[in-house]
């Protein structure tokens, strides 16, 4: 094939790609896409974000109709899971994103290079595989994401010792299952087969889950997980896992070192963390430089340190979020355009889709602490909230940090139901610099979850109404 230019060649179609890809095609730019995956959207769409958000809401309605329902005076006969139906149900959830990927690149004339992508250096991308070939383009974005990260000595094999790919798509429900790990993938694929009628044990190498959560946070949410029935082992090391007909068998030990102890389970689960992934770009030779932790290096417009070349996404600093990558490529995407848009990191939320969720904005308090920002803390439980109890989901609370000095609204914490919803309103507080008064001078619905944020709001001035 002759070489064809365009004027932006994206390699990788996870949600940074593809945003940025019909970002450019909306602006008027020759746009091209370098994907391997036979379906598009990357790791959020296929074996991410979607669908573990599918199990992890369908194993919650089975948890609810189990033991929920007498609680609001419904009875139902026997209930059981027909795990064949409920993946399928996850697959074409995973079927239908793929599919509406590929027709809004067909609506905005994208083209989709079907292969692997490498920098040839010059403006050059070399292409292996369906779309096979040597294309040019003026500017080209490294959106490749992030892959797991291993565990020294612990091979995954997708049967027994499963990555969360693996652990997506389990052909039954494992009576044992161990998560090394204790962040939020770990929490949210234990989560869903503890529902389904798994032991789960979380072994976590830190003192606390959640650990780059609000320290508060992390200790409620352990408390309420563990009432549901998850066990945990933390500061705890695992140094061996051996697969057998009977089972995977850990050794693990203190992480300050001691004895050391076994465990065995039907499935172990390594969760502890991702990696970005930079594997066979071509990066070295195109002058692109990484980082000691493996990251593409770029400035604060996200150049590489190669001319030309840019990266976003997990394959750069910053927390691996499907939305930060999203909003990067926008923000990318505007400013090869001439445009003057902003990302303000610190106005980026976090969510853990356990029930009840955990959702987060802006800093915790040890990380105000730390630089020795005096603050203001208002709290305000769930169980004081009328629609909550209606609902019977009282657990959790919303936390709300006020700087002091410029009553800006600096951090927020929710745990709950729909924390991940509710967190909105505190990202757009922390984006146009409101102070809590000015959340609370906004009227809330009622009764609404929502009154738990301006109670907290109410709360960081000393005057909460329901408490």
């Amino acid at each position: 094939m002759s070489e064809q230019a365009f004027d932006v060649i994206i390699i990788g179609a996870g949600p940074g790609g593809y945003t940025m890809a019909i970002r450019c095609a909306q602006l008027g730019m020759n746009t091209a896409v370098v994907e391997k995956d036979p379906g598009l959207g990357g790791t959020c769409t296929n074996v991410g974000c979607i669908p573990s958000k599918a199990l992890l809401h369908s194993s919650e309605l089975y948890h609810e109709a189990t033991h929920g329902f007498t609680q609001h005076g419904i009875k139902v006969g026997k209930i059981d899971i027909d795990l064949p139906a409920m993946m399928a149900q996850k697959q074409s959830v995973v079927t239908a994103s793929n599919k509406g990927i590929e027709f809004l690149f067909k609506k905005n004339k994208i083209a989709w290079l079907k292969g692997t992508g490498k920098l040839l250096g010059g403006g050059k991308v070399e292409v292996t595989g369906e779309s096979k070939g040597t294309y040019s383009a003026k500017h080209i974005v490294i959106a490749t994401g992030s892959e797991v990260t291993p565990l020294r000595g612990i091979e995954i094999d997708e049967k027994q010792v499963v990555s969360s790919t693996g652990a997506l798509k389990l052909p039954a429900v494992p009576k044992n299952l161990v998560v090394i790990g204790g962040g939020v993938i770990g929490l949210e694929l234990g989560s869903v087969w503890m529902r389904l009628g798994a032991e789960v044990t979380v072994v976590e190498f830190l003192d606390r889950i959640l650990p780059t959560n609000d320290g508060e946070v992390s200790k409620q949410m352990q408390r309420i997980l563990g009432k549901q029935g998850m066990k945990f082992k933390l500061s705890t090391k695992v140094s061996a896992a051996k697969a057998a007909k009977g089972g995977v068998t850990l050794t693990m030990e203190p992480a300050a070192g001691g004895a050391a102890e076994e465990m065995t389970a039907d499935i172990v689960l390594v969760s502890i963390g991702r990696r970005p992934y930079t594997t066979g770009l071509g990066l070295e030779a195109a002058g692109v430089q990484l980082d000691e932790r493996g990251r593409v290096k770029t400035d604060g417009h996200f150049n590489t340190t190669a001319s030309g070349v840019y990266a976003i996404g997990d394959a750069i600093v910053g927390p691996m979020l499907a939305h930060k990558a999203d909003e990067e490529g926008m923000v990318l995407a505007e400013m090869l355009a001439g445009q003057k848009p902003h990302i303000n990191y610190d106005a980026i939320p976090g969510v853990v889709y356990t029930w009840p969720e955990v959702a987060s904005v802006g800093k915790t308090e040890e990380e105000l602490k730390a630089v020795g920002i005096a603050y203001k803390t208002g709290k305000f439980p769930f169980s004081a909230n009328a629609r909550a109890r209606a609902m019977t989901m009282t657990d959790g609370f919303v936390k709300i940090l006020e700087d002091e000095k410029t009553r800006k609204v600096v951090g927020a914490h929710i745990i709950g139901a729909d924390a991940g919803h509710l967190i909105q309103e505190l990202v757009m507080a922390i984006e146009f610099g409101a102070s809590a008064e000015d959340i609370y001078r906004t009227v809330h619905a009622h009764p609404a979850l929502t009154e738990a944020v301006k109670e907290a709001a109410l709360a960081v001035d000393g005057h909460t109404i329901t408490i």
